[in-house]
């Protein structure tokens, strides 16, 4: 259960900030109550699919086939939701594409104009969730 709340905070910590050193979000995660080395944010980088860009990690981008089909990037929010931002217009068919997955770690989605709401499980269907609708969009380009 600590690795799912830590690995979420390490979520959050690097969308909200610009950090560009592991030992700087180990840091962080020692201060907000987290017993962590620089071995285990390295791995929980890798498990996540944190990149740099620019120098600063940066949370899970989708490549240049993706935005063929309109998908912007995803976000989480909590434990059980995945926000999906959009082209304008192209959210309702994003998320029929998503539903006609039947992912099991999806519960639902409700589209916007450009923002698509997708109810997961728990934190560790989130996760799965993540990279699996950024497979469904990476595959749909090419």
């Amino acid at each position: 259960m600590q690795k799912e709340q830590r690995q979420e905070t390490l979520m959050k910590l690097i969308g909200e900030n610009r950090i560009s050193r592991q030992d700087e979000l180990a840091a962080r995660l020692e201060e907000l109550g987290f017993s962590v080395t620089q071995s285990s944010v390295s791995r929980d980088l890798v498990e996540l699919g944190v990149v740099k860009v620019g120098g600063f990690y940066s949370l899970p981008q989708k490549s240049a086939a993706a935005m063929t089909v309109g998908v912007k990037s995803l976000q989480v929010a909590g434990d059980n939701l995945v926000v999906a931002i959009c082209d304008s217009g192209l959210a309702s068919a994003c998320a029929v594409r998503i539903d006609a997955e039947n992912l099991e770690e999806i519960v639902g989605t409700v589209a916007g104009d450009d923002t698509i709401f997708i109810a997961v499980r728990d934190a560790k269907s989130q996760r799965a969730a993540l990279r699996k609708i950024w497979e469904i969009f990476e595959g749909s380009g090419q």
